[in-house]
């Protein structure tokens, strides 16, 4: 059975590869090869393996290309939606900070304002009790006036009587003449001036309901301004606290924290606050108090937010080639934990510092290649590794935005990129909590 099938698949063979025979002829001599059926049965099983390798290998490079092509233009969609965000976001924080700015100028007009209508409340005040002052002084005077009229009255009443009863007849009429001009004359005087007296006292009332019409336009245009300032401190205030919140750093201490760091007084100035003399506070000196005490949180928060890292380490175009937390490693191919983002750009881009702090470490480093750490208050820590150059020394203190070195390959990478990290006591947390944080202020 076997015989009768071997003869079979050889016949077949011998049908579809004949045997052939190659001459190879020299000058003395003439040889042969001889090709069998199986021999060109395996050559072309080769020669059809090979085609078949070189099309399938040609699919797939052509697949690849056409593929790279649609990642490519994908890659540039997104970075121009990217960079329209960026640049979207740049405006919104520019209209923010030019916010910000306005109310500051409006908060000290309104200040210079109140200040002006205090010192015009208080001498319209100081007039006022005056004017009730004199009232009462020619009220007085104008009693007594009244009273040496009457007795005067009185006293030539009786001089008339005792003229036309007494004796002595035209010498005493004489006698008794000068007396009576003085007093008719003390009385004409006397009656002018009760007549001005009561003139100024009603011009003085007159006056005095002027200052109070104008005292009440003066508290309703106060209470217009306080409402101004009320909004816009509210409006100031609350993003900067929700984007410390965020961020999960405790607003209360880092407050504190800044305030004792800030807290040196002395010189000429008075503490910034309105005094109230030792009498009750009024609700207007309170209203202003109070927006005094937001306008010091506001700058606490102001000054905060410069040492915090509320900052993008790169200012061009770029993009986020992996982010905080467990991932791929994409040298040993394991899963590895991440510890902080990393940005994508051209060699040499400039890295700046995201908040202000103090340079501790500035020089190589295993795995993290050339490496800048900064230490920034409330226990911040931020690290920028894998870079072509350094900007910085140990011990330098630089401020947010400064620059600090430049982007490169240093160090355990597979591409030119900037590795990012903040550490919170030493632990690392994830970056992009604090600039996405920052998106809604900045």
């Amino acid at each position: 059975m076997r015989t009768r099938l071997a003869i079979k698949t050889h016949a077949i063979l011998e049908h579809c590869f004949p045997e052939r025979r190659v001459f190879l002829k020299s000058d003395n001599d003439t040889r042969f090869i001889r090709l069998r059926p199986a021999t060109q049965l395996i050559v072309a099983a080769g020669c059809t393996l090979l085609v078949s390798w070189a099309i399938i290998a040609t699919a797939v490079v052509l697949m690849d290309s056409i593929g790279s092509g649609n990642f490519r233009e994908q890659a540039k969609r997104d970075q121009r939606t990217y960079q329209a965000r960026l640049n979207d976001l740049s405006a919104q924080r520019d209209g923010r900070a030019e916010e910000a700015l306005a109310a500051q100028e409006r908060f000290n007009a309104a200040l210079k304002q109140i200040s002006v209508m205090q010192s015009e409340l208080l001498a319209s005040e100081t007039r006022r009790r005056e004017l009730e002052t004199g009232i009462e002084v020619i009220q007085s005077t104008l009693r007594d006036t009244m009273k040496d009229r009457e007795a005067a009255r009185t006293q030539l009443a009786e001089l008339e009587g005792a003229m036309e009863n007494g004796d002595g007849g035209a010498p005493q009429t004489a006698a008794n003449g000068a007396p009576v001009d003085f007093m008719a004359k003390a009385l004409a005087e006397t009656a002018a001036e009760r007549d001005k007296v009561i003139a100024d006292a009603q011009d003085a009332l007159l006056h005095a309901e002027e200052l109070s019409h104008k005292i009440a336009l003066m508290q309703d245009q106060n209470d217009t301004i306080f409402r101004q300032l009320e909004e816009a401190m509210t409006v100031s205030v609350k993003p900067l606290d929700k984007m410390f919140r965020k961020a999960g750093l405790p607003t209360d201490r880092i407050l504190d924290t800044v305030r004792r760091g800030y807290s040196g007084q002395g010189g000429p100035m008075a503490p910034l606050s309105f005094s109230t003399r030792g009498e009750v506070p009024s609700p207007d000196t309170t209203r202003a108090n109070r927006l005094l005490g937001q306008m010091d949180q506001l700058n606490l928060y102001r000054i905060a937010a410069q040492k915090a890292p509320f900052a993008s380490p790169v200012k061009t175009a770029f993009r986020f080639t992996s982010e905080f937390g467990y991932r791929r490693d994409p040298k040993t191919g394991g899963r590895r934990m991440h510890k902080g983002v990393d940005f994508a750009a051209g060699t040499g881009t400039p890295l700046y510092a995201t908040a202000d702090g103090v340079v501790t470490h500035a020089g190589w480093s295993s795995g993290y290649g050339r490496l800048v750490k900064i230490q920034h208050d409330f226990g911040i820590e931020t690290r920028y590794a894998h870079q072509s150059r350094i900007r910085v020394k140990v011990g330098q203190r630089v401020s947010r935005g400064q620059h600090i070195g430049d982007m490169g390959a240093s160090g355990r990478v597979t591409g030119v990129h900037l590795h990012y990290e903040v550490r919170v006591g030493g632990k690392a947390v994830n970056p992009m909590i604090y600039i996405k944080a920052a998106n809604d202020v900045f």
